[in-house]
């Protein structure tokens, strides 16, 4: 079932999400509360049929998660067993974080995203520069896609065990793209109207519905007795 959530309540999503894991959970119902609201994303990314992107996070995640416990468990010796346990620590509590990001910027037209921003009174400079962040990233994995595809065609696979063909073939004109695409990104946002001072419509109406007042209310909660049991307690 696919839910049509509305962009303020993702972007709360983000808000929550981030005050939780910037706090370190030391008991068992902290970290109930740091896993549930890191499922829900994977949930609403299942629901949104993005299979691929929902599997690779629930097996990261499970996989620092389990490490973690494991290595922490039995106490940290040895300077391999150190890293690896701070290495899966820090994954397990800025992976949250990052996948409600990426959901919010895969499923959000920035048509959408940019109503909602002038629906909460966001200052145009910062709205501009989060619509252009948007955009950028898809576009750019999808300028890199073409270049190894035409890499690719040439016959050059990973810089033929080259670290710095690797460099040259791919990174390079990487680079001279990205240049390219945040130029591009900056004339469509002005020509848009952008920024400008006339106030913008939108022809974009977007309505809180009932499963956006839920989940509002469902991770102030989560946030609520995060802090109370982590400081009152």
């Amino acid at each position: 079932m696919k839910f049509k959530i509305d962009p303020r309540t993702k972007l709360y999503m983000i808000l929550i999400v981030s005050s939780i894991v910037m706090m370190s959970a030391t008991t068992p119902l902290q970290w109930t509360i740091r896993i549930v609201v890191t499922l829900l994303p994977i949930l609403l990314l299942m629901a949104e049929k993005r299979y691929a992107s929902a599997f690779l996070f629930s097996a990261l995640y499970a996989v620092a998660l389990g490490l973690t416990f494991f290595f922490l468990s039995e106490g940290s010796t040895g300077i391999i067993k150190s890293l690896l346990t701070g290495y899966c620590g820090i994954i397990a509590q800025f992976l949250p974080a990052l996948i409600t990001a990426w959901y919010v910027v895969r499923t959000t037209r920035i048509d959408e995203f940019m109503s909602a921003m002038e629906k909460i009174h966001m200052p145009d400079g910062i709205t501009v520069s989060l619509a252009v962040v948007m955009r950028f990233f898809p576009t750019l994995r999808e300028e890199y896609e073409s270049i190894r595809d035409a890499m690719k065609m040439r016959g050059i696979m990973f810089g033929g065990g080259s670290p710095v063909r690797m460099v040259e073939y791919r990174m390079i004109p990487l680079l001279f793209s990205c240049v390219n695409i945040g130029d591009e990104l900056s004339a469509a946002a002005i020509t848009r109207g952008l920024g400008g001072k006339v106030k913008r419509t939108s022809v974009v109406a977007l309505k809180m519905h009932a499963v956006d007042h839920l989940m509002m209310i469902g991770f102030t909660a989560a946030l609520t007795i995060f802090v109370i049991f982590k400081y009152f307690r």
